[in-house]
């Protein structure tokens, strides 16, 4: 352990100006984090109706309301994810910045999927709610890949992290993001070719599994055995 600890410190030294810690990372991801929450509200408008109206108005825009609560879900798990992850870092470097950026990258397609999946459902129209579905699977793919990445890279990187954390649990974490490349394209998959309501009910069970493990694997498997 003295070894590992004189090892990064060496490492620090050796790398001038080429790691920092993690205070300016973690800002700028709270950041963003905090106006795709933003612009998730913005697709929640009052709908214009004739006097009386507004009551079957509001019932029948049950798509975007469903949308919005599990794209909520959906940043806001990865925002505990993303500061469960930094937790256990304590200096950044280059890979590191631009693996956080692949993940903020796709978190903020969020809003135009959800976008594209209430207005598409609101329609009615089974085609287009099955590319609607479908494209949300596929952010998700997306999204689950760049966890991959960043995972992947402080696993091979353990002089990031901190002292009592080893790469062994970042390389743990890589199946929790290649179940989400998974889960998601299965859901995308069977919103195109079966059913929407089905594909539906997958996207909205996944954040609740992310949520649960947000502070990784190992303390999943440690509340479950207290239960």
């Amino acid at each position: 352990m003295d070894s590992d600890r004189d090892q990064r410190d060496a490492e620090d030294v050796e790398a001038p100006g080429l790691r920092s810690d993690t205070g300016r990372a973690i800002g700028f991801s709270d950041a963003v984090f905090a106006i795709i929450i933003t612009l998730l509200v913005l697709d929640l408008r009052t709908p214009e109706v004739p006097p009386g109206g507004l009551l079957h108005a509001l019932l029948t825009r049950w798509p975007v309301y469903l949308a919005y609560v599990t794209s909520y879900l959906y940043v806001a798990v990865n925002w505990l994810n993303h500061k469960g992850t930094f937790h256990r870092i304590r200096c950044t470097d280059r890979g590191l910045h631009w693996a956080n950026l692949g993940v903020l990258f796709t978190v903020a397609l969020l809003p135009f999927v959800t976008a594209v999946v209430s207005q598409a459902v609101e329609a009615g129209d089974r085609f287009d709610e099955g590319v609607a579905v479908a494209l949300y699977g596929l952010v998700g793919v997306v999204l689950s890949a760049a966890w991959l990445w960043l995972y992947h890279y402080l696993s091979r990187h353990g002089d990031l992290l901190q002292r009592h954390v080893t790469p062994r649990f970042f390389a743990v974490e890589r199946l929790r993001a290649l179940l989400g490349i998974m889960a998601y394209a299965a859901a995308g998959l069977v919103g195109w070719l079966v059913s929407v309501p089905a594909a539906l009910v997958v996207l909205l069970l996944l954040p609740l599994f992310y949520g649960l493990s947000s502070n990784g694997f190992y303390d999943l498997r440690r509340r479950l055995r207290h239960r």
